[in-house]
């Protein structure tokens, strides 16, 4: 659905050129929830305000549906920025007009005829859950309920790719979680496409396919969420999944040095996150083990269990290779 081929962009500050985003190469699917991820400064903002050409590149190419974004005139621009729909860390709602008079913003905008107006905008309170708010102002809504009426507005126009700019980043937990849970449905039923960017790893978990991570403009890893998030690579992305499980992997490593045995991180994925294995493995092979850390939850549908644990006496090795027998990942943390 979008592919960027080395697109880059860099900007002139006095005698000095400053890249914000380094030639990259990155596909996104049509119809998956993609994330970008990275810390301030790290490029993100201006590569999603690249696909619907807010930021204008500094070079490479940017094609979406097989159309080439960085060769359009202003004619074909505007056309383009119908089929993106986008929505804002800040929800940029218009204090002056109602909810309804927010989602209708846009159709207006397009030459809507008013009857089509009413019953689009009708529709999309309905999919949002604001349909009884319909004649409020945004001075009365929670950061929520704004932010829902910024999604419903971004859904206005039909479009095939939803921008979402930091939408969570101004919401508490629970709101997070909700909103969150939309942009899954609206994925699901729609099949729009959805590119996210936050600095949170947790939000990438929750709702993404797929994810790329940014620091200083440079494009470090990308890949399905399961795998970066459970086996990242890169320094950048191993602080963000330790951050988000509120791991400090220091503290973690002098702690060991108390701790006997061959120490292990063990991943189990989908179904094999409730087998009983480590307790019939423990039994099979006359191990010892003691947990040190470990986390059971979900990265969007899929299950999953990460577990440290130090394995002693008994047969390590028979140990080790059931579990890696049984489909589960296992990393050594000391031998």
């Amino acid at each position: 659905m979008i592919q960027f081929e080395r697109l880059h962009k860099s900007y002139q500050v006095g005698e000095r050129t400053v890249s914000a985003l380094q030639p990259l190469d990155l596909t996104i699917q049509r119809g998956e929830v993609f994330g970008i991820i990275g810390h301030s400064g790290a490029g993100k903002s201006t590569l999603i305000r690249l696909i619907n050409r807010l930021e204008e590149p500094s070079g490479g190419r940017l094609v979406i549906d097989g159309q080439d974004v960085t060769a359009l005139d202003s004619d074909g621009l505007r056309a383009l920025r119908r089929r993106i729909g986008m929505i804002f860390q800040h929800f940029n709602l218009l204090s002056s007009r109602t909810v309804a008079g927010n989602v209708a913003f846009p159709l207006e905008l397009a030459g809507t005829p008013a009857d089509a107006v009413q019953a689009r905008v009708a529709a999309l309170l309905e999919t949002v859950g604001l349909a009884a708010h319909a004649d409020k102002y945004p001075a009365q809504l929670s950061g929520g309920q704004k932010q829902r009426v910024g999604i419903a507005r971004a859904l206005a126009t039909d479009p095939q790719i939803l921008l979402c700019d930091e939408a969570t980043s101004a919401l508490d937990p629970q709101t997070t979680a909700s909103v969150l849970s939309l942009l899954s449905r609206i994925n699901r039923e729609l099949g729009l496409t959805i590119v996210l960017i936050t600095h949170e790893m947790d939000v990438i978990r929750r709702v993404c396919d797929r994810v790329a991570v940014l620091d200083a403009g440079e494009l470090v890893e990308t890949g399905p969420v399961t795998e970066v998030f459970l086996h990242p690579g890169h320094p950048t992305t191993r602080r963000f999944v330790s951050e988000s499980e509120h791991v400090d992997e220091g503290e973690l490593h002098r702690d060991f040095a108390a701790v006997g045995g061959r120490i292990v991180r063990l991943t189990f994925l989908g179904g094999d996150t409730y087998e009983p294995l480590l307790g019939r493995i423990a039994r099979t092979t006359g191990v010892d083990y003691n947990i040190l850390s470990g986390r059971i939850d979900r990265i969007k549908d899929t299950p999953y269990g990460q577990l440290i644990v130090s394995l002693v006496g008994g047969d390590l090795e028979a140990a080790q290779a059931a579990f890696i027998a049984a489909g589960v990942h296992v990393e050594e943390l000391r031998r």
